[in-house]
Formats: C-alpha cells, structure tokens, sequence
C-alpha cells in the first residue's frame, strides 16, 4: 500500500510539475518575426544565436518567447517567385499564438521579376497584416522599413527599396494604423555592416535587434 502511495504521490508531483512548466510557457508574449534571409539570418555566422530575432530573445529576456519565421528569399507580393503566403513559415507564424508580430518583407520584392507587381504590393502586404491581425491572440503587428541595400545584387535594389518600398509601406502603416520600425535609418550609415551588399552581418542584426527592442517598449 506504501509502494502505490509513493507511486501516486511522484506522478502527482509530475503532473504538477508540468501543469507549471505549460503555464509558465503560455505566460510569455509570443512574439513572430516574418521575414525574408535578413530575418532567417544568413551569411551571419552562428546564426541560430546572433540572426536578429535570435538576439532579440537574448535582449527581452524570459518573459518573452520570439520565434524566427524568415524564410531566404521570400517576397511580400503573391506573384513573386517565391511568395511567403505559399511557404510553411507562414502557416507556421500563423499558428503560433502571436502577442506581437513583425513583418520584415520587401527586399526581394524589388527583383525586377517581381516588382514589375508592384501594383499589387500595397495590397498584398496589408492583407498579411490582415490575415494576423484575425488571429484569437489579436497580435500587435508591426512594419520594419528594408535594411539599405549597401550594393546592388541578385537583382535587389538600393532605388526601389529606398523610392518604391519605403513610401509604400508609409502609406500601409497610415492605412492601417501599423507603427513602423524603420531598419533603413538604422543601418544607412553602417553599410560596413552589410558585408554582401544586402545581409547584416551579427553586428548589424544586433543593431535591428535593438530597434525592435525599443519599439516593442516604446522607448
């Protein structure tokens, strides 16, 4: 008799212990970052520890979980050629429960191959916001403007990310009522830190890490 009791009492203990564990998870705000290769992280060394959502969890602390939904060379634009709605990161960030998302799409857009859509682009990006926006969680969404384009390759490009994609998602972010984490800015005078001409380097995904930081907190 003994013997059951301690049986019972340790899966008591289990049970509990777990119970904790689950509703210390779903205490955490949820944050998903959307994105392209800069939100992925590559061409950053150790990327599973310095891409910048990885660096974000590392500045907001336990409270927070952030999850990393880039995807290398997704676009905004549904007919580009590699459009984030048809990938798995998508349906992924949609099921994650967000508090807060952040979506960073538009450098690949300007290939030319997909910006001859741009037409298309402004609606396109505001029915993503849409699509998270009428989750449950009724997230918080976020705009981050592109990093600058340090050189121009793989067809990605320094004037329509500067004159096309910017302006539009100024608009998008009047429209509606999205706040706007502009990376252009914080990058513009570090392209030492865009190696490749396009990815931050870990030093620079650290500086895109902090920006968010100070919108998430609204420092």
């Amino acid at each position: 008799m003994n013997l059951v009791k301690s049986y019972n009492h340790l899966f008591f203990i289990l049970v509990s212990v777990m119970a904790c564990a689950a509703s210390s998870l779903s205490a955490k705000i949820i944050v998903s970052c959307v994105g392209d290769s800069i939100t992925f992280g590559a061409a950053i060394k150790d990327r599973g520890a310095n891409s910048y959502p990885s660096q974000l969890q590392q500045m907001l602390g336990d409270g927070y979980k952030v999850n990393n939904f880039g995807v290398n060379g997704a676009t905004l634009l549904k007919r580009g050629d590699k459009p984030y709605w048809k990938l798995e990161a998508y349906k992924k960030a949609l099921g994650s429960k967000p508090d807060l998302v952040i979506i960073k799409l538009g450098t690949n857009d300007t290939k030319p191959q997909n910006w001859k859509h741009k037409n298309e682009y402004k609606a396109d990006y505001k029915e993503l916001i849409l699509s998270f926006q009428k989750l449950d969680t009724k997230p918080r969404v976020l705009i981050a403007f592109p990093v600058p384009v340090a050189k121009d390759r793989w067809g990605i490009n320094e004037k329509a990310v500067s004159t096309e994609v910017i302006p539009a998602l100024r608009e998008i972010s009047k429209e509606t009522g999205c706040e706007i984490i502009d990376l252009y800015t914080a990058l513009k005078d570090h392209h030492d830190l865009i190696p490749d001409g396009v990815h931050p380097n870990g030093k620079g995904a650290s500086i895109i890490a902090e920006h968010v930081v100070k919108k998430i907190s609204g420092k």
